[in-house]
């Protein structure tokens, strides 16, 4: 699987680790979701509602070498901020190609399955649609 530096070492990181670990390392993750610019209000941000907790994102490929990803989750919903964090860390800053190109399943590798439900993983993977679907629009 060929993944962008910043989200393979994320997904590095991950293999280093075995069972509750990964969830530890997630945690870590939801702690570092940066807040929203004050610019940007999470009512014009676009809800992912396949998470199982709230989260909104905003995609900004205004310029296509160099896309700006932002997320919303609420400080109680660990897991889904920890999921948004990983994204921002490995994809923000990139070109919209870079994004397009990471496989749609790439959070498999993270071996999340085993401490996270299938629905939280379902998530994810609506987060990384979304944002390619902005980016083929």
């Amino acid at each position: 699987m060929s993944l962008p530096s910043a989200l393979a070492e994320i997904v590095d990181d991950f293999a280093a680790v075995a069972g509750q670990d990964k969830l530890q390392l997630l945690l870590e993750f939801s702690r570092e979701l940066p807040p929203l610019p004050a610019e940007l209000e999470e009512a014009a941000m676009e809800p992912v509602p396949e998470c199982q907790s709230p989260l909104f994102l905003s995609v900004d490929a205004s310029e296509r070498d160099r896309v700006r990803l932002h997320f919303s989750a609420p400080p109680e919903a660990p897991t889904t901020r920890g999921f948004a964090s990983i994204l921002h860390q490995g994809l923000d800053g990139l070109s919209a190609q870079e994004i397009l190109d990471v496989p749609d399943d790439f959070y498999s590798a993270l071996g999340l399955a085993d401490v996270v439900s299938p629905l939280r993983l379902r998530g994810m993977s609506a987060m990384l649609a979304r944002i390619k679907r902005h980016l083929r629009a």
